[in-house]
């Protein structure tokens, strides 16, 4: 029997899965321990080892990780000093941005601030031109020169993001080459390697936020490779990245801007392996952790892959206020509204909840340390959806008292009662949640209403139910491991990599000898990759891509082929993919415009895994083992409470019920009907 282990750090609990081959499978939440994130890292799979009866040595297939602490390092900025080289002339790039403003509107926006400060910017005398030739080259004295700036300024780590350097990477390479040769200790990302396209501001925040993290990431890993090795393990762990695949620790170690969305990017890969299994070909899926909640759509079984995204949104969590990221990501709205996320009165004397979130210390009131505001799981407790003797099967005891205080700080100041406070909470964080996934539906072309929607998460099965009342869907799908499911996710993700590189051309001039040389210096990066991570070059696949546009615009639309357009060099082929896909998102063809490819895309990967856990469900149909009062919406209702593992074959309980298992809880609510299907998941069908 080999067993396989995952370990997802979120920003409140820590997951752990351990699945054996034959299906067997054990899971476990802790607390996140973000003083030290290998403490708790160490703490659950521990315990799991622990139930299962077996060591760390004993883990024969693999170690899969996903974590947060990449976005920890850029959202709380307690980085060492890094320097960012540019362009003379171009030390502001991340200043200026793209001098867009992202709402014409609100006087007040906000954006993230450079992680790089201006003082920590150097310029050195170079030029590439836009078709790639070297119109100046870098001189070493110049940058033996800013090596001696790097040591009085006590700088750790170099983003080098030069004008034009996707077209000819060559003066950043030497860039690299004299400050290795003068500062060796220097750790050094080059724009050109890390995010290969056009526009200068998303390629430089790109290299900035990789050469940030990585003085931080490098000894991470190093301290988890060699304490699993102390502990017994016999391989590297893989790492989980935010386009939906993994890769080797080494890889992942000198990219950590590759992994900022790792743990919810599992979660919704997973949901296309459900979405899968239960034959449904559109499914919204709804993550609700401790301190955020996330939505995805997926498509064909699927999430969709983007060639950017933004972190550390500044200002009410909108697009462009945070810093752009020009690597591939699953496409997911988030938002601050997790178990942990903070109720207060706005001055308008409105209630709001997040998106700031008391996390694992102090957490909720009723976690009982040290904190005193109101949070969505307080919320849940005093409604009576919680039991506060059976959080984590018991093992985490909560304060009701704490929570009821709390929250009548807050009724009082609302002119409500206790309940209408706790369930405002409840109904306000839901209806925050619904508007996501409803944007997020209809910025993709998709009618959200009536799709089925999948929850997970430690508090994504509580607020599940009302959420898809709000968004119209008939079906919610509460599968097994509903609170772990993004570690889970991890276990059954293969060996991906993407890579992009510009390239501007028409379709009506395209060169096709440089999409050859483009796409085959593409694969072989993605061969490297993985074998690395231990994938026969017999396993490994590769998909062609592009990112494309009309003649003019500035947004491209990415277009998957199915097939190498290299085969047949059917241009008439490239265009109508296009406006296939430009059409499903705009409703409209300008069939008299040119079509341009801004990037070529290319996607290695294999290796993938058939895990899974085998559910045992029960033979007779199970009773309630007791009834709570719930209060929902204006008043208190007697609802039967079950045991998940009671619950058999094709069992059906009319709303409002509770379903408890040991870390989390499905809350159902009046006007729908619980289900159990074969594969162990909870239907809840909409009457």
């Amino acid at each position: 029997m080999k067993h396989a282990l995952a370990v997802d750090i979120g920003g409140t609990f820590t997951d752990v899965v351990l699945i054996r081959s034959d299906g067997k499978g054990w899971t476990d939440k802790t607390l996140t321990t973000h003083h030290n994130l290998l403490e708790g890292f160490f703490r659950a799979a521990d315990s799991a080892l622990a139930q299962a009866g077996i060591t760390l040595s004993q883990i024969d297939d693999v170690i899969v990780h996903a974590t947060t602490v990449v976005t920890n390092v850029l959202i709380e900025r307690k980085g060492p000093p890094v320097a960012l080289v540019t362009t003379a002339g171009f030390a502001d790039v991340l200043y200026i941005r793209d001098e867009h403003r992202y709402d014409m509107f609100d006087p007040l926006i906000e954006y993230a601030p450079p992680l790089i400060p201006r003082e920590h910017t150097w310029s050195v005398e170079e030029r590439t031109f836009a078709d790639g030739s070297i119109g100046a080259e870098v001189k070493a004295e110049d940058i033996e020169a800013l090596a001696v700036e790097f040591r009085k300024a006590g700088i750790e780590a170099v983003a080098v993001a030069l004008l034009n350097s996707y077209a000819n990477p060559a003066n950043e390479q030497k860039v690299r080459d004299y400050l290795q040769a003068a500062a060796p200790d220097l750790l050094i990302t080059l724009s050109s390697d890390v995010a290969p396209q056009m526009r200068e501001y998303e390629r430089s925040s790109t290299a900035a936020i990789n050469a940030y993290a990585v003085p931080i990431i490098t000894p991470y890993f190093n301290s988890l490779a060699e304490k699993l090795r102390e502990g017994g393990a016999t391989r590297d762990p893989f790492i989980m990245l935010s386009n939906g695949g993994v890769l080797g620790i080494r890889t992942a170690a000198k990219y950590p801007v590759r992994m900022i969305e790792s743990g919810p990017a599992a979660g919704a890969l997973v949901a296309g392996h459900i979405a899968r299994r239960h034959g449904i070909d559109t499914m919204i899926s709804f993550d609700m952790g401790g301190t955020t909640a996330k939505a995805c759509l997926i498509q064909g079984g699927q999430p969709l892959v983007v060639g950017e995204f933004e972190v550390d949104r500044q200002y009410l969590f909108k697009p462009g206020s945070g810093m752009p990221v020009a690597v591939p990501s699953i496409d997911m709205i988030e938002i601050g509204a997790g178990g942990g996320s903070i109720a207060r009165i706005d001055e308008l004397g409105l209630l709001k909840v997040g998106p700031d979130s008391a996390g694992s210390n102090p957490g909720p009131a009723c976690y009982d340390r040290g904190g005193a505001q109101a949070c969505v799981t307080d919320a849940d407790l005093v409604l009576g959806i919680l039991d506060a003797d059976n959080f984590l099967g018991g093992d985490m005891k909560l304060a009701i008292d704490k929570s009821r205080a709390a929250i009548q700080k807050l009724a009082d100041g609302l002119g409500v009662s206790l309940e209408e406070a706790a369930y405002g909470i409840f109904s306000v964080v839901g209806e925050s949640m619904a508007s996501a996934a409803r944007a997020h539906a209809t910025d993709r072309g998709v009618n959200y209403r009536g799709l089925p929607m999948l929850a997970f998460g430690g508090a994504g099965p509580v607020h599940a139910c009302y959420v898809a009342e709000q968004v119209g869907s008939s079906q919610v799908i509460y599968p097994p491991m509903a609170s772990v499911l993004s570690a889970f996710g991890t276990l059954v993700t293969p060996v991906r990599l993407d890579i992009v590189r510009s390239s501007l051309m028409r379709l009506t001039a395209i060169d096709w000898a440089a999409v050859d040389a483009i796409a085959e210096a593409m694969i072989v990066e993605g061969r490297q990759a993985t074998r690395e991570a231990g994938v026969p070059d017999e396993a490994t696949h590769f998909t062609l891509s592009a990112d494309m546009r009309y003649l003019g615009q500035q947004n491209q639309v990415t277009v998957l082929f199915n097939e190498d357009p290299r085969d047949t060099c059917d241009v008439a082929a490239l265009r109508a993919a296009f406006e296939r896909d430009y059409e499903t998102l705009y409703g409209v063809r300008l069939d008299d415009m040119d079509v341009e490819i801004v990037n070529w895309r290319v996607t290695a990967q294999g290796g993938t895994s058939e895990r899974d856990v085998a559910v045992t469900l029960a033979e007779t149909p199970g009773a309630p083992k007791k009834h709570r009062k719930v209060f929902i919406g204006d008043r208190y209702m007697d609802v039967p409470v079950f045991d998940r593992r009671a619950l058999a074959l094709s069992q059906e309980v009319a709303g409002p019920v509770i379903v408890e298992e040991r870390e989390t809880t499905a809350f159902i609510l009046p006007g729908w009907t619980l289900s159990i299907d074969a594969s162990g998941s909870l239907i809840a069908s909409r009457n």
